[in-house]
């Protein structure tokens, strides 16, 4: 027989009788919708099930979802003569509360918390920046935890590794610096000096932080994800437990590893940026000698190391806010993905502020 339900009332209850088939396969009724219309005059719903011949797992969605329903319009729910099994499956979904979609109200932080907020902030950072600080001076002095193969093996991955993404990266971003010097240049016949540009512009701005945004989203969110993951493992509480330092073991050889690696990418990215710009300029009718020429004669060795010296500064600051974001993950696999994109975000802020103090500190010193 098909499902059926049939709403019957003794006084201020309704009673929702069921019987016939509750299959998956089978056109079963919608129990709110059966009740929806007369349960608003009742002081009480019951769920009688005695008439039930057949069930599977489509019985106890509708119940669970009546029972849902119910609770939702706070109205008085409850089931007599559910066939064997019925009541333990409603017990067991109903054992993981259901999370609350509805929006909460936006909080309005008072000054006071905000302050407080600041000053956690900023003594986090210092213990961070202190532990730091000392776990490398140990490591130079040889008696660290850092391992070397854990150190060449993050260096393959910052390294190496990186290569594709830079070379198309840098490349791109040569060919943008010579369009956009062509346009202006062009009208005073001064298409000569696109070499100039591409090359100042390289060397000394956009190879380093080009570079840098890239490892922020490749290497600083996967040192972020590493070290969440294994803080939700409890790993990390595993190697405090034996005795070794976090920061020695896992932090130093990540941050030493990105710092020697940093420079030898934005060389590369200066090449290659060159070699884009190169290939516009070609195509405005300079020679490749005439190109080339004017490079060499535009950078010095100055600009060379104001590049480099960003380079190091910026892989301090992409992993310091990666392995940080890390090691204060959460338990959960949430939590992981809220501190990759911290570490992200972070490591952005931090570069663009970083690079706007360098530069100022460039022009103050007439570097």
């Amino acid at each position: 027989m098909n499902a059926r339900a049939t709403l019957n009332r003794d006084g201020e209850t309704l009673t929702l009788a069921l019987s016939g088939r509750w299959c998956l396969n089978d056109n079963t009724p919608d129990l709110r919708q059966a009740v929806a219309q007369e349960v608003s005059t009742a002081a009480a719903l019951a769920v009688d099930g005695a008439a039930i011949e057949t069930w599977d797992s489509r019985l106890v969605a509708q119940l669970l979802g009546l029972q849902r329903w119910a609770s939702r319009q706070q109205y008085a729910l409850h089931f007599t003569r559910l066939p064997d099994g019925v009541d333990a499956l409603l017990t067991l979904a109903n054992a993981v509360p259901q999370p609350d979609h509805r929006s909460e109200p936006e909080r309005r932080w008072s000054p006071a918390e905000l302050w407080a907020a600041l000053r956690y902030g900023w003594r986090e950072s210092s213990q961070f920046i202190g532990e730091l600080g000392y776990a490398l001076g140990r490591a130079v002095g040889g008696r660290g935890d850092m391992r070397r193969q854990d150190f060449l093996h993050f260096f393959e991955q910052c390294g190496p590794g990186a290569i594709g993404i830079i070379t198309l990266t840098s490349v791109l971003v040569g060919m943008i610096l010579a369009y956009l010097g062509s346009v202006q240049l062009r009208q005073f016949g001064a298409e000569l000096y696109v070499a100039d540009l591409v090359a100042i512009g390289m060397v000394r701005e956009m190879g380093a932080l080009m570079t840098a945004v890239v490892m922020a989203g490749r290497t600083g969110a996967a040192y972020a994800a590493q070290l969440g993951t294994m803080q939700t493992r409890e790993e990390i509480d595993v190697l405090k437990t034996i005795g070794l330092s976090p920061m020695e073991f896992l932090v130093l050889p990540r941050l030493l590893a990105l710092v020697v690696a940093m420079p030898m990418l934005v060389l590369y990215a200066n090449l290659l940026g060159m070699v884009g710009g190169g290939m516009v300029a070609i195509s405005m009718d300079l020679s490749a000698n005439q190109y080339l020429t004017e490079t060499a004669n535009a950078v010095s060795g100055v600009d060379f190391g104001a590049g480099l010296f960003k380079s190091v500064v910026f892989a301090l600051l992409i992993a310091v806010a990666g392995c940080r974001a890390g090691l204060n993950c959460g338990r959960t696999s949430a939590a992981v993905g809220k501190a990759t994109t911290d570490a992200v975000v972070a490591a952005v802020v931090y570069l663009i502020v970083a690079d706007a103090t360098i530069n100022i500190l460039y022009d103050k010193l007439g570097i």
